[in-house]
């Protein structure tokens, strides 16, 4: 079981750079596989959108600093040396794809090909008009975006003809690292998420879910992954858990080849003790 942590947002000054640094260089030498920072662009403070992982129906980061995530992993890349980068999840139809293909491929060559793309469709649609960007038809532009930054790691010569991006003959250095581009880890709770993951995704990641609902999730993924001609096999199943040896264990006699777990305090001498259990698995 490979074991990824979030960074502890409200309880450290995340945004702080000795902290970050700090922070990563711990999770590596503790022996976590992969560090997942969040993402909002805006909160908007009177949304009415229902924040779908908690009976509140608010999210958990209100009010708090969330560092831009590709900004904050180029960052702690330069301090650390093994440990994987992953935006967990990078909200997909709020960027440009062109550009954003450009910017990952230029972190995994600078991390020395240690990126993955975790991605979602945002669920707060406030917040989605605020950037400007449209939010019914998300899903479709995130599908689309997904195709062509895979266009552009691939080809020397890139084109590409979609509904909603349409690029001739550029070219788009340098290349990710990794071979095959940027792996993508597809992020949601419903059937349609993991139909997606099944059809287009490395890895899925599903949300929130319990373990019979990720029975049902991971039967959707694999349906439509061999309607897609792929093996749902090589598609990597990432679950958010507690701190909790036996819910590793759990997840892993479910196939799960990853846990991620929130940083449960912002005190780094405390740290190793309070996360030492997980290692016990």
């Amino acid at each position: 079981m490979k074991l990824g942590i979030i960074p502890p947002y409200g309880l450290a000054p995340v945004e702080d750079g000795d902290f970050a640094r700090a922070f990563a260089r711990l999770a590596e030498e503790l022996g976590f596989e992969s560090l997942w920072p969040v993402e909002h662009v805006v909160e908007p403070v009177d949304y009415r959108s229902r924040y779908p992982y908690d009976p509140s129906g608010r999210m958990p980061v209100e009010g708090l600093a969330l560092p831009d995530p590709l900004m904050w992993l180029g960052f702690v890349a330069g301090a650390t040396a093994r440990i994987r980068l992953a935006p967990g999840m990078l909200i997909l139809p709020q960027r440009n794809p062109v550009v954003l293909a450009k910017e990952l491929a230029s972190l995994d060559r600078l991390s020395g090909g240690r990126l993955m793309l975790g991605v979602g469709l945002g669920w707060l649609r406030e917040e989605a008009e605020a950037i400007g960007s449209s939010f019914d038809d998300r899903g479709e532009r995130a599908e689309e975006a997904i195709a062509a930054m895979r266009e552009l790691w691939r080809e020397d010569v890139a084109s590409f003809a979609g509904k909603h991006i349409q690029f001739s003959r550029v070219r788009c250095s340098p290349k990710p690292l990794q071979s095959g581009g940027v792996p993508i880890v597809i992020g949601g709770h419903s059937r349609a998420a993991a139909r997606r993951a099944g059809r287009i995704g490395d890895g899925f990641f599903p949300l929130g879910v319990t373990l019979d609902r990720l029975v049902e999730l991971r039967a959707e993924l694999a349906a439509s992954a061999r309607a897609a001609a792929r093996s749902p096999d090589k598609i990597e199943i990432t679950c958010l858990g507690p701190v909790d040896p036996d819910a590793a264990r759990g997840y892993a006699a479910e196939g799960v080849a990853r846990m991620v777990v929130f940083a449960p305090s912002g005190d780094l001498d405390a740290l190793p003790r309070l996360l030492a259990p997980l290692f016990q698995a």
